[in-house]
């Protein structure tokens, strides 16, 4: 019972921290990055659409992103996309593909950017701490239920928070990272 908790409680951390990762990619820094665009949102006969579903992104310089179409027609919605989005980027349509050049990051910019990130590795912390919340609950549940000892109740509780403290520090680690990935002049 108690090993089946902790199992699904880190499970949903993981799941939190690959979440974090995913959403962190697509934060600019100096170099271009598909992922950056990947998961731009594209109206897709009436649909909202990932691009990278729509399209093949690549990397032919350090500074620029090609997205080349499948579908010809839908170069106008990816353009409008890019448009929309907070990214900043103003697309290049050549009629086939279209390029993105990223320009430098101001120091301002790169301050915003971290400020960014630590919005994002808050929201993390604090959805890894809501999962330790949801399964100190259930083994309270349990021990109500007599499925557990108080004993067993005090050792679970104990191992989800070093659980917690783990996935945390794991946050903090991906958070460093991107952050000195920002800042790289």
């Amino acid at each position: 019972m108690l090993k089946e908790a902790h199992n699904e409680a880190e499970e949903r951390m993981k799941g939190a921290l690959e979440a974090l990762e995913e959403d962190l990619a697509g934060i600019r820094t100096g170099r271009a990055s598909p992922a950056l665009v990947e998961k731009l949102s594209v109206e897709y006969y009436g649909m909202p659409t990932p691009l990278m579903q729509l399209a093949t992104i690549s990397v032919p310089e350090s500074r620029m992103l090609m997205i080349r179409p499948f579908d010809g027609a839908t170069l106008r919605n990816i353009e409008r996309a890019i448009m929309a989005s907070d990214l900043g980027l103003t697309p290049n349509n050549d009629g086939k593909v279209i390029r993105l050049n990223l320009p430098t990051l101001t120091e301002e910019r790169r301050r915003d950017l971290v400020k960014l990130v630590h919005n994002r590795l808050e929201e993390a912390r604090v959805a890894v701490r809501n999962v330790r919340r949801d399964g100190i609950k259930d083994l309270r549940e349990f021990e109500h239920e007599k499925l557990i000892s108080e004993d067993e109740l005090e050792e679970g509780e104990e191992n989800l928070q070093k659980l917690t403290d783990k996935y945390i520090e794991l946050v903090n680690d991906v958070g460093v990272r991107k952050e000195k990935e920002i800042m790289e002049v």
